[in-house]
């Protein structure tokens, strides 16, 4: 599942439970409204997702380059479930995102 909503000047997307190639067009939609906000930074949390596969991978990459030509601020949220953090770790793209521990740090970040 993902949800959107606006919290402290930050555009928060939730992502719940498993994300992979059938689901990842939700994660898409919700990551566009974040370009369109206006908000200056866009959190993405992902402490609920159990599972995320190249395509939701795909879709965060993207939305990272959009951000930083817009010179906003995209920050993950976690704790990260060890499926996805491997996933960022095997694919060498760990350094690409601004990683917070928590939704608090990535709200204050």
């Amino acid at each position: 599942m993902v949800t959107h909503a606006v919290e402290d000047e930050a555009f928060v997307v939730r992502v719940s439970g498993s994300l992979d190639h059938d689901s990842a067009p939700l994660l898409k939609e919700a990551c566009a409204l974040a370009q369109d906000s206006g908000a200056p930074r866009t959190v993405i949390d992902l402490s609920l997702t159990d599972f995320a596969d190249s395509t939701v991978l795909h879709v965060l990459l993207a939305t990272q380059t959009a951000h930083d030509r817009q010179e906003r601020k995209l920050i993950v949220a976690g704790p990260l479930h060890d499926v996805i953090r491997r996933l960022f770790d095997v694919t060498g793209t760990t350094e690409c995102f601004t990683l917070a521990d928590n939704m608090r740090r990535a709200l204050e970040a």
